[in-house]
């Protein structure tokens, strides 16, 4: 087959596709698209025919070199409506300023051949016939047929009678060209409304929504479809040469890479899932999208053909996701500002009741006259105690989690710090005939850090290893390695079960057991414990056999900043153990 032959045959769309190609990136309606490439076309050649047009009426009443000019010039001006166009798409802009460029045009050369009795009036016909063309709508062929009357009457009433020798018959050549290129259209014109109304043969990418490529075996795209620029917001002149591996996600470039080499190995036909960037601006929508790629080693063994369609479940999966997180972010936020609000409203009372159960207890304003009475002060005392320490630890983790916590480093002797702790567990203690014990390293002296929050940590640790020890032994350690502390707060108790590890340290959240059962609290201790070791850049394990007993270990950074950034890699290599996992001696887990 002639592929010369071919391409005289085909050129009518192959000049429509090259009008589409041309047009702005932003339009993307298939209508639209169609219209402003029919618009586009007539706005390139219609200069070219007035021009010619020019130079035949122009010579019989001005020099020949002037004539050149004025025709020149008006093929200039004439192709700044395509420009525009191919730069802003306001078809509803350009298409009536050129409609009016046009009547002006037609009836000039009407008047230069002589009027509206000469070949060249017949022109203004084409005003009418282009807008029809253009716009497929009564009200197009109206306004053209409108722009036509008005043509041939300005040519009629202004005739500029020829001083040349030149014949008015030649005004029939202009005709003739533009009767050629009407007769080229028809074909085209056909095939393109069967298709517009449903009746012509479909695009396979319009049937299943996807775009098309034409690849090599090293996976430069020599063509892409015009779908590409509904799938991934650019036009297909983008996707030429590497296009495609530039918009992929860098952690799919490796099996996009494998299924390229299994290709140029004789396999057939490899299918990915892989995420590609769209073009960014649309509002709502991630910067890369899921998609499927489909390639097959065409017959000729040299090329690929690839087929881009969008993986849909994928992005309403994810889409759905980023909902629900979002969601669920909100209600997290919203129930620890509630938590915070109530409980600072809890506070202030539950601190009188506390105060005035004190004074009534030390009999300030008298006696009781029963003993039953101090009893039940001693109740409401004990009582507000409890609530008042379980208010304080929502408002401590509210602010942890909403990072409202304040942090202030400050020297102070660690010693110190752990006594207090345990003089606040020793009643108990005493009460279970727990022994309390502290093993602090001599080196460990000052260290710089939040008082508070250290403190808070050991009397939390030390108030749960009482609290889980039925009779025993509860022991502090501490030891120093350069600006960093290691304490461990370890307990005779009984122990974590494996299955409880991994809920340890979420709000609210009890180990359940027997003994359990006969215990108070919230479960609000260990998570306090390990927000604040967090806050301090420390880290936190846990060791536990059950029967045996449970060591908590902290490791927190104790010196200056500059200090803590000269250790380098040796402490980064501290600092990755203790953020490990949870395990087990049989159980161990670390945060």
């Amino acid at each position: 087959m002639s592929t010369r032959a071919s391409i005289s045959a085909d050129w009518p769309k192959g000049a429509a596709k090259a009008c589409e190609r041309l047009l702005h990136p932003s339009v993307g309606e298939a209508a639209e698209r169609a219209r402003q490439s029919r618009l586009l076309g007539v706005l390139l050649a219609g200069p070219s025919l007035v021009a010619a047009g020019l130079l035949l009426v122009l010579p019989g009443h001005m020099d020949g070199a002037v004539s050149v000019a004025w025709a020149a010039m008006t093929l200039g001006l004439g192709l700044l409506f395509p420009f525009v166009l191919i730069a802003t798409a306001l078809r509803r802009l350009v298409e009536p300023a050129a409609l009016v460029a046009g009547v002006a045009a037609a009836g000039s050369l009407a008047a230069l051949a002589g009027g509206a009795a000469t070949p060249m009036a017949g022109l203004c016909a084409a005003l009418a016939i282009e807008a029809a063309w253009v716009g497929r709508s009564r009200p197009a062929a109206a306004a053209g047929m409108g722009a036509a009357g008005i043509a041939m009457i300005a040519g009629a009433l202004f005739p500029w009678e020829a001083t040349g020798t030149l014949s008015p018959a030649w005004g029939w050549l202009v005709i003739g060209v533009y009767g050629a290129t009407l007769a080229a259209r028809i074909p085209f014109s056909k095939a393109q409304a069967a298709t517009e109304d449903g009746d012509g043969p479909l695009e396979i990418e319009e049937l299943i929504g996807a775009a098309v490529f034409q690849m090599t075996l090293s996976g430069d795209i020599v063509h892409a479809s015009d779908r590409t620029r509904q799938l991934l917001g650019v036009a297909p002149e983008i996707m030429l040469g590497s296009g495609l591996f530039d918009r992929l996600l860098v952690a799919d470039r490796v099996i996009y890479l494998s299924a390229l080499a299994d290709l140029r190995d004789d396999c057939d036909r490899k299918s990915l899932r892989v995420r590609l960037r769209r073009a960014v601006g649309e509002a709502g929508e991630g910067a890369y999208r899921p998609f499927f790629l489909e390639l097959v080693r065409r017959g000729d063994g040299e090329t690929i053909a690839g087929v881009l369609y969008e993986d849909r479940l994928a992005a309403e999966l994810e889409h759905a996701f980023v909902e629900a997180r979002e969601s669920a972010q909100a209600a997290a936020l919203s129930k620890t500002k509630f938590l915070a609000s109530v409980s600072h409203e809890l506070r202030t009372p539950l601190n009188a009741i506390v105060g005035f159960s004190d004074v009534l207890a030390n009999e300030m304003f008298g006696p009781f006259a029963n003993e039953k009475q101090r009893e039940y002060v001693g109740h409401i005392r004990e009582a507000g105690d409890h609530l008042l320490s379980v208010v304080n630890a929502i408002l401590d983790v509210s602010k942890i989690q909403s990072g409202t916590y304040a942090l202030g480093s400050e020297p102070f002797e660690f010693d110190g710090a752990v006594q207090m702790a345990m003089r606040m567990n020793l009643q108990k203690a005493q009460e279970k005939g727990i022994e309390l014990g502290a093993d602090i390293a001599d080196d460990v002296g000052t260290v710089d850090c939040d008082r508070r929050a250290v403190q808070q940590i050991l009397i939390n640790l030390l108030s749960n290893a009482v609290k889980f020890t039925p009779a025993g032994q509860v022991e502090v350690t501490a030891r120093r390695l350069g600006n960093r502390l290691d304490f461990t707060v370890s307990d005779t108790g009984i122990g974590i079960a494996a299955d409880d590890l991994d809920r340890l340290g979420t709000p609210f959240m009890q180990v359940q057991s027997d003994y359990t059962r006969h215990v108070e609290g919230t479960g609000l201790g260990l998570t306090l414990v390990k927000g604040l070791v967090g806050l301090l850049d420390g880290g936190m394990s846990i060791e536990s056999t059950p029967g045996k007993g449970t060591s908590v270990t902290v490791s927190l950074p104790v010196g200056h900043q500059h200090q803590v950034e000269e250790l380098g890699e040796g402490l980064g290599s501290v600092q990755g153990f203790w953020n490990s996992e949870w395990t087990d001696d049989a159980l161990r887990k670390t945060a």
